[in-house]
């Protein structure tokens, strides 16, 4: 089972992406923290990993840039999820590192065609 770790300080946001993805045969691993989100993707190794950006510090950028600068996750699928979906936000995002950058709200079909690319590739 793949696992997609998410990284959310949203209880909410994150409750309904453990629903979605468990639903899907995946293995969520939820994480309302983002201190502690490296942490645990250095323990858990994850197959892609989404990040929102709109958290404490540190901020989505930042933990998009930590993950990146460890070998274990230069090549891993990053995924960010944020209501923040203007052309500057996307653009620091790819430059921190993401793989792909989705706005809320969002179309379950769109995240799971795009989870199923980043994994596939």
């Amino acid at each position: 089972m793949l696992k997609i770790l998410v990284v959310d300080d949203d209880i909410q946001a994150t409750t309904l992406f453990k629903t979605i993805l468990s639903a899907k045969g995946y293995e969520p691993i939820i994480v309302n923290d983002s201190e502690t989100a490296v942490d645990v993707a250095i323990s858990t190794n994850p197959d892609l990993i989404i990040l929102d950006l709109m958290m404490p510090e540190p901020n989505g950028f930042e933990v998009c840039k930590m993950l990146r600068a460890n070998s274990k996750f230069s090549k891993k699928p990053i995924v960010i999820f944020t209501a923040m979906g203007d052309s500057e936000s996307k653009e620091t995002a790819m430059e921190a590192g993401a793989s792909e950058f989705l706005t809320k709200p969002f179309r379950v079909e769109d995240l799971m065609s795009r989870i199923q690319t980043l994994i596939n590739n």
